[in-house]
């Protein structure tokens, strides 16, 4: 199994539960993860963020297999996927090869990558995808939903798609960052119901620990089921025909 879906099962395996509970430490499970954004052109940038603040890395642009292999030796054990864009020439079987251990894809990629079995699939999406096609991708499958974000800040509009998303299918959902992601922002995120962030390529290693500290900070607590669409039925008082009926024998009496 894919290291990276490993974690997010473990991740939602180990949420906290009501009741009391020991005071968390560093080496309490995380209640985010987070995935480092890489550009793919130098060895030496995914050796500068290997370690333990993320959780995984994520190659943005095109790479050969050779420079795959070296990126994912350069990552150690945090396990490494690639984006299948524009220009990506690495079959998915080239990819597990090459020490890939996840992928993610968007809609118009060939149906050839749902058969991996031995990677973790992440389905690409944006946030103008209509009511229906987000009902279907639930029935899809992938390991996980990348929500793509192009955006500097994080917007109320990015939280109720969150929200919509994550009350229509139970699979894990990550979403991508910019690097001027704010605290309030990924709380707001953790809220709404996203399960790991994608720092975009290019941040500076130490962007990453504080970003770490940050998730760190997040509160522990239980949040609403998966798959769960909340309905607000209409609350009808009783309390008033019940004193009518009261009243209406204290009559008979009478």
């Amino acid at each position: 199994m894919s290291k990276l879906v490993d974690k997010l099962h473990h991740f939602s395996e180990s949420s906290p539960q009501m009741g009391f509970r020991p005071v968390s430490s560093k080496s309490a499970a995380p209640t985010m993860l987070l995935i480092a954004g890489i550009r793919g052109r130098d060895v030496a940038e995914a050796e500068a963020i290997a370690g333990d603040d993320v959780d995984a890395g994520l190659i943005f642009e095109p790479v050969e297999g050779g420079k795959l292999r070296q990126i994912a030796e350069a990552m150690g054990n945090t396990p490494v996927g690639m984006f299948l864009g524009e220009g990506s020439n690495l079959e998915v079987v080239e990819i597990g090869a090459s020490g890939g251990d996840f992928i993610v894809f968007d809609m118009k990629t060939p149906i050839e990558a749902l058969e991996t079995k031995e990677l973790g699939k992440f389905l690409a999406v944006e946030m103008s995808l209509g009511y229906d096609l987000l009902r279907a991708i639930g029935e899809l499958e992938i390991d996980g939903v990348l929500i793509v974000n192009r955006e500097p800040t994080i917007t109320i509009e990015h939280l109720l798609f969150c929200r919509r998303f994550g009350a229509l299918m139970t699979k894990p959902l990550l979403m991508e960052v910019a690097p001027s992601v704010t605290k309030s922002e990924i709380n707001g995120l953790w809220e709404a119901g996203i399960d790991g962030i994608v720092a975009s390529p290019g941040q500076p290693p130490e962007q990453f620990s504080k970003l770490r500290e940050v998730i760190a900070d997040l509160p522990r607590r239980r949040k609403r089921g998966r798959g769960e669409i909340g309905v607000a039925l209409p609350h009808y008082a009783s309390m008033p025909a019940e004193e009518e009926e009261e009243e209406g024998e204290g009559e008979e009496e009478i």
